[in-house]
């Protein structure tokens, strides 16, 4: 997919992630940029790219169609949606309901819920393209945060099901699965895991690259580090193996 002239809607626009991939599909010649978020600064990102800001919360099904039925009547159709907005919170099982639920509507749900509006007129148009935000976590683990790594493969597993379900009607999926980004998600986490992580880390500017460059190879998994499919293969080549290895890192990051 090429960007230029494409109608485009971005989920958690007006920040990290969300805002360099605004910024950089209007960079592209994108013909409508949808900058949708939960925060208000979506409006000032929305007249920085001369597209159009719809402030919506994604956890709520009811936001995310009114944010498909304003994208449509802005700008006629929806050439690409970007189900970008997330949020992360640390624990384990012990996690309150309260938590599992706020992380499972936003990481998972929001996606389902786009899905149900956007897919159907898509394939009714002849075809159209979801971007799916995961992380690395989805494909393999988030050590200190069972909820966060929970709802990231649930999210990978909803893209892959899209993609095998829908693709042979014209729709084209991509998962994006970065791993340590430098955005306010990870400047507000804490602890040694955030630690590694960081050290790690790239500008969100380098992951609206890989995503320009995936879109255009119209690849199924968008990994701005690549080194996350080599830890992937590892995984798949010896599982218990892995998990050996990760409960080493567990360890070293505890002691570090």
């Amino acid at each position: 997919m090429e960007l230029k002239g494409r109608v485009v809607v971005v989920t958690g626009g007006a920040n990290g992630i969300g805002l360099a991939l605004s910024q950089r599909f209007a960079k592209e010649g994108a013909a409508g940029v949808v900058v949708a978020d939960k925060d208000p600064r979506a409006v000032d990102v929305a007249r920085e790219v001369g597209g159009h800001a719809v402030v919506v919360d994604v956890g709520v099904e009811a936001d995310v169609v009114r944010l498909v039925a304003e994208a449509l009547a802005a700008y006629g159709r929806i050439d690409l949606f970007c189900s970008n907005a997330g949020i992360f919170t640390p624990g384990g099982e012990e996690t309150s309901d309260v938590e599992w639920e706020r992380i499972w509507r936003v990481n998972v749900m929001a996606q389902v819920y786009a899905a149900r509006a956007i897919v159907p007129p898509m394939l009714a148009g002849g075809g159209g393209y979801l971007l799916q935000t995961a992380s690395a976590a989805g494909l393999l683990t988030q050590i200190g945060s069972a909820p966060y790594a929970v709802t990231k493969h649930a999210a990978v597993a909803l893209a892959e099901w899209l993609a095998i379900t829908y693709g042979d009607q014209g729709l084209k999926v991509s998962c994006l699965c970065p791993q340590g980004v430098r955005t306010g998600m990870l400047e507000a986490a804490t602890g040694p895991a955030h630690a590694f992580v960081a050290g790690t880390a790239i500008d969100p500017a380098e992951v609206a690259e890989a995503v320009v460059e995936g879109l255009r190879a119209e690849r199924f998994l968008i990994l701005p580090h690549p080194e996350v499919g080599e830890y992937m293969r590892r995984k798949t080549d010896d599982y218990d193996r892995w998990i050996r290895g990760m409960r080493r890192l567990q360890r070293q990051i505890a002691g570090s």
